[in-house]
């Protein structure tokens, strides 16, 4: 009722002129400006583009993605309202007469249609970046028709504007061919990358295997004519050994896309055979960590490329011509502009805006080209064909260190968390949009660097277990959350912390411990030696597995582990407020909390099922480490614990979440799920063997 009211109002009021919402200086301000800032804005928003849409594959910060985001969709907004400026402009200027007045606005208006196809080729976007998210790629039709709609307006702008009294349209032309080729690489790029397509693109031709039927009529043909046959297998031959016969330079790059063009399935869901596992095998088994990890890591940037860049387009036979042709017209215009054109019948603010937009754009294609001269695509094409660097390209094109993803994973604490080290400091407004509890969420979270010992650490470890389990399936490994580490040092008595509980709840217990472990230690103490390696690492990849829980569950097996996180988050709180009100440091809450005697009483007896807390369970465990254990031992058995916990998480987490997380500067989960695959550790061999070859044999 009372908005009813006040929009009578407001129109009486406006019928009696007695008010005016949008002054006469503001309309005027906006018809003579509004088109320049939208191409400002659209040109920024593809520079922006073009510097960040590499970053953000090796930074993870929040900032980066939102920027990104924030001018991704600014591209195609800003677009279509420039565009219908452009178009309500021309056609004013074609239903006016051509007086002396008319003439200067139609030499701007001329102009102004020249912005229109340079407006199509930021529409194409800049290579490094073709889809924000993989939702994207899913909807590369709506984009199609999108862009094609926003063509076929820039079409009708080049159209209404010829021939025109200037080159300014046959310029128009130029641009608009470049534009279209570099919306067509777009959708082009949008259309491979889409998860249907890649799934049919890998499939190759079905196999129906031998003859069944036909053999049988053999067989019986054979014993009806009197012969005593037998059927007989024959040896399948062995599968020709892979030529490791690469040049040095660029040899990891190749090996890297010659296995990522068979394990790029894996992302897909699809299933490996024997002679991927053992063409990847017989390269892993001479590699060490550092140089098993760097392959992975190479791996992971075709991917990134595959999924979220115009690589697959821009890098073949076809894209090279496009590319080029792109480029060469581009190159036309500055001189057509410069040398045909007389730039004094225009505004200078718009002959600005013109050149601006004209040098931004070969500068971006420049940007461009190097991007594709220093990528590892172009190293593997240079390095197959026996080329180096220096002989086709100048040496500053190639990158010293390069980086394809962040080496670095998140971090969190929960002990961090109910000790509240770092309390709040928000806003009203924070709370009013309700940004405090994504903030909250986000305010214990640190980034650690990945150290070379935690990698050899994995690497030993997994090559340890194909190492003493060669007779059976290498499959095991991904059953397991621990309980074959505890088995194998002989620890069943602490098998309850792993098969007795859900996933997410081992997660909890074992972190609570690890941290209980970690902290109660003397802090003056000097920890050096391996045992400090596996001390340290099991608390990096404990706190690495809890922020996955708590912010990307969907990375781990269905659970309630927010649920369980939150009961345990509130009754660490409310213990440490009883027993404390403060404590000088961790090291003090967790010698007080390991007072707690949980042996005697089991906590689950107290509390029942309906609190998930599992705070003294942890407590528990700790317990039971720290007194039946040697120190060495214990960090020893702990730390395999949570290989094998890291190892069940990576294989249990499908491949388009870790696709996903490949735009957020990667997941170090990622990259062991991919390596234990390249080790043969993965449920997605399904092919064993090759086709059991039979023969009738006549005795």
């Amino acid at each position: 009722m009372m908005m009813h009211i006040f929009i009578g109002f407001i129109t009486h009021m406006s019928h009696r002129n007695l008010v005016q919402l949008v002054p006469d200086e503001v309309k005027k301000m906006w018809n003579e400006w509004a088109l320049r800032g939208l191409i400002l804005i659209s040109l920024s928003s593809q520079i922006i583009l073009s510097l960040l849409g590499n970053i953000r594959k090796y930074n993870p910060r929040t900032r980066i993605r939102i920027t990104l985001w924030c001018n991704y969709l600014l591209a195609y907004a800003v677009a279509s309202a420039a565009l219908g400026i452009i178009t309500r402009t021309a056609l004013d200027v074609c239903n006016t007469s051509h007086s002396i007045s008319q003439h200067h606005k139609a030499n701007s208006s001329e102009l102004m249609s020249f912005w229109a196809p340079f407006l199509l080729h930021h529409l194409g976007g800049p290579d490094t970046i073709t889809a924000f998210a993989l939702e994207d790629n899913e909807l590369w039709l709506r984009h199609l028709v999108e862009i094609g709609f926003q063509s076929g307006v820039a079409l009708y702008i080049l159209l209404l504007s010829w021939p025109g009294c200037s080159h300014l349209p046959q310029l128009s032309l130029l641009v608009y061919l470049s534009g279209f080729i570099k919306c067509f690489e777009r959708v082009q790029a949008l259309r491979l990358a889409n998860t249907e397509h890649l799934r049919d693109s890998m499939l190759g031709p079905a196999d129906p295997g031998p003859n069944f039927p036909k053999f049988l009529d053999d067989l019986h043909l054979k014993k009806s004519q009197g012969f005593n046959v037998k059927v007989e297998s024959v040896p399948e031959p062995p599968v020709p050994p892979v030529d490791h016969a690469y040049p040095q330079e660029g040899k990891e790059i190749s090996i890297a896309h010659d296995l990522f063009q068979s394990f790029k399935r894996l992302f897909v869901d699809l299933i490996l055979t024997f002679e991927d596992r053992d063409s990847s095998l017989s390269y892993f088994r001479h590699f060490q960590s550092g140089d098993a990890f760097r392959i992975v890591e190479i791996e992971l940037g075709f991917a990134y490329d595959m999924l979220y860049t115009k690589a697959s387009v821009v890098y073949t036979i076809m894209g090279l011509i496009l590319r080029l042709t792109s480029v060469f017209l581009l190159f036309l215009i500055p001189v057509g502009f410069y040398f045909l054109n007389d730039r004094n019948h225009y505004h200078r603010i718009d002959v600005a805006i013109t050149s601006l937009l004209i040098g931004a754009t070969i500068f971006m294609e420049i940007f461009a080209v190097i991007t594709m001269l220093r990528s590892d695509w172009t190293d593997h094409w240079l390095s197959q064909r026996n080329y180096t660097r220096k002989s086709l390209v100048f040496p500053f094109l190639k990158q010293p260190t390069k980086k394809r993803w962040s080496g670095s994973i998140a971090q969190l604490d929960l002990l961090s968390v109910a000790l509240e080290e770092k309390p709040a400091s928000l806003l009203a407004i924070q709370k009013f949009f309700g940004v405090d509890k994504y903030r909250v969420k986000h305010r214990y979270k640190t980034y650690m660097k990945v150290s070379d010992d935690l990698q050899d650490l994995i690497y030993r470890q997994f090559h340890e277990f194909m190492g003493g389990n060669s007779d059976s399936d290498p499959k095991v490994l991904c059953t397991h959350k621990g309980s074959f580490a505890l088995r194998k040092n002989k620890c069943d008595a602490l098998l309850w912390s792993i098969n007795k509980v859900e996933f997410d709840q081992s997660i909890l217990i074992w972190h609570i411990a690890t941290a209980l472990c970690y902290y109660a230690e003397d802090e003056d103490k000097d920890h050096v030696g391996n045992i400090d390696i596996h001390r340290r690492e099991s608390k990096n990849i404990s706190d690495y597995l809890l922020y996955l829980l708590v912010s990307y569950p969907v990375m781990l097996p269905i659970g309630i582990g927010m649920i369980r996180y939150r009961d345990t988050c509130a009754e660490a709180m409310r213990f440490f407020k009883e027993k404390g009100p403060t404590f000088a440091t961790k090291s003090e809450a967790c010698r007080k909390m390991l007072e707690v005697d949980c042996l005697e009483v089991l906590p689950s007896t107290v509390k029942g099922d309906r609190c998930k807390s599992a705070l003294f369970d942890g407590c528990r465990l700790a317990l039971t480490l720290r007194s039946e254990m040697e120190r060495d031992k214990m960090w020893k058995v702990v730390s395999q614990v949570w290989i094998e916990i890291l190892a069940y998480a990576a294989t249990h987490c499908r491949g388009f979440h870790h696709e996903q997380q490949l735009r957020k500067g990667g997941e170090f989960l990622t990259h062991v799920w991919l390596l234990m695959a390249h080790l043969g550790i993965t449920e997605q061999f399904q092919v064993s063997q090759g086709h059991a070859r039979a023969r009738i044999n006549v005795l």
